[in-house]
């Protein structure tokens, strides 16, 4: 029996004047599917997103969620944005920001109902939120904040989730909660998860596949497909290695014009 598919990418290209991020990009993603984006600064894994969420149009081929082309405002997609520390003047609550997930795509204020603080109440128990419901976002350490928008993005129960380098900024105690959060969020309800990063190490347990993109080409399969000297080797254009040390990944020698560090851990 065929895997259900979330998202499919038909031979998609993205362009910037002259310069190809990524072309041909042929990929179907999975329901339940965890799969980690990795790539050097300028790789396109960012704008990979923006395409998905229908912020960008594509030069060639197309992309599809459940079916149908991609469009801006969807609600089967959960986004989590890149790590940013809020306003510490902003008065919206940690609450807020999650009732905002329900019913920020509604016109005019939206009413508070029963239902709605239900949901509310039991996403900020499971993300262990519970004691900072009514603090300003603003005073929220790094870690407390990336797990309400993490509890923002799939309050709604999407069936497909884009994590932008969710991980960015937290320390290893709290990349490793938000990574678990949204791994326990997929497991419950099934949903796709694409995962941007520069450190796979943080959810190499939960990783399926990988999108390795780099020179404008990309790679898909699995970490032990992907992640090898060979195969990095040849998408970069030059001797690239790949070192596993107590668990741990790291890619050597994968810097370009846009990184100035000649390691880098993955």
């Amino acid at each position: 029996m065929a895997t259900e598919s979330v998202l499919e990418f038909k031979k998609a290209s993205l362009s910037f004047g002259d310069k190809s991020i990524w072309k041909d990009l042929t990929l179907s993603v999975a329901k339940g599917e965890f799969i980690a984006v990795i790539g050097s600064n300028g790789s396109g894994k960012t704008v990979l997103l923006k395409a998905i969420l229908g912020q960008l149009q594509l030069s060639g081929g197309a992309i599809e969620l459940l079916g149908k082309p991609v469009a801006n405002g969807s609600r089967a997609i959960g986004y989590i944005p890149q790590h940013r520390q809020a306003d510490t003047g902003l008065p919206l609550r940690a609450k807020d920001l999650l009732r905002m997930g329900l019913d920020g795509h509604r016109f005019g204020l939206p009413l508070p109902s029963s239902k709605t603080n239900k949901k509310v109440s039991e996403m900020l128990e499971a993300v262990g939120a519970t004691d900072i419901a009514n603090t300003p976002i603003g005073q929220l350490s790094g870690g407390q904040l990336q797990r309400i928008r993490v509890a923002q993005a799939v309050i709604d129960n999407p069936q497909l989730i884009l994590a932008d380098e969710p991980l960015s900024a937290l320390d290893l105690k709290q990349q490793g909660l938000v990574a678990e959060l949204i791994n326990s969020r997929r497991q419950q309800n099934g949903a796709a998860v694409l995962f941007v990063t520069h450190d796979v190490n943080p959810v190499l347990d939960y990783i399926d596949r990988v999108l390795y993109l780099a020179n404008g080409q990309f790679r898909i399969g699995t970490p032990d497909e992907v992640l090898r000297s060979d195969v990095l080797s040849k998408l970069y254009g030059r001797s690239v290695d790949v070192v596993r040390n107590q668990g741990r990944i790291a890619v050597l020698g994968s810097s370009d014009h846009d990184h100035h560090d000649d390691e880098k851990w993955l």
